[in-house]
């Protein structure tokens, strides 16, 4: 699971717990501006072939930095339904796919933050 916090306009995404471990990463932040899209992520969604450092067990858990075909994407999710996938550009990783509580409510916080 995962927190966010939009200070400004930077988005830190706090990565909480025993992910910390299992994704090798305690937080990613990125700008505001880099947002493409918010959405819920689609249940059949795979994270790209390479892993580098993190944790991936096919259908119960991506955590960690995945590489694949000119893409870096942050990935901590247990497959079940309640992921939001957030589209990058011109930022460190290109897309993020983390669990949280509400993704309608993430999407409305960032999509928000990003118009004032």
């Amino acid at each position: 699971m995962v927190e966010f916090e939009v200070s400004g306009t930077t988005v830190t995404v706090h990565v909480l717990g025993a992910h910390r471990f299992l994704g090798l990463r305690e937080h990613v932040s990125f700008e505001l501006s880099a947002v493409t899209a918010v959405v819920p992520a689609e249940v059949d969604l795979r994270p790209p072939w390479v892993r580098t450092p993190g944790t991936f067990f096919p259908g119960v858990i991506a955590a960690g930095t995945f590489r694949g075909k000119g893409r870096k994407e942050f990935w901590d999710t247990l497959f079940d339904g309640r992921a939001v996938r957030i589209e990058l550009s011109g930022a460190g990783f290109t897309r993020l796919v983390v669990d949280v509580d509400d993704p309608e409510t993430i999407r409305r916080m960032l999509v928000s933050s990003a118009a004032a």
